[in-house]
């Protein structure tokens, strides 16, 4: 039985009173992250020429289909010495 299955199981035991107490603990978790992210600085770091350059370079030879998949990554990095 997966996860789901056994939490969907749980959920269907769960008074109500005991549903309203994990909807609000699986808000909390929800909105701890939504505000860690809104609460966030933002990068405002200027870049540098070279880095607008390498940034440029890179959406040409992407938009050229100069792209590996994360599989190919992978392999690539694991075959190189370490």
């Amino acid at each position: 039985m997966t996860a789901k299955e056994q939490l969907r199981e749980r959920v269907e035991r769960l008074t109500e009173d005991e549903a309203a107490e994990a909807l609000r603990v699986l808000d909390q978790r929800t909105d701890a992250l939504t505000r860690l992210l809104d609460d966030a600085p933002l990068d405002d770091e200027p870049t540098t020429p070279e880095e607008e350059a390498a940034i440029q370079e890179a959406l040409e030879a992407a938009a050229r289909g100069e792209t590996i998949t994360l599989e190919e990554l992978r392999a690539e990095l694991d075959a190189e010495p370490r």
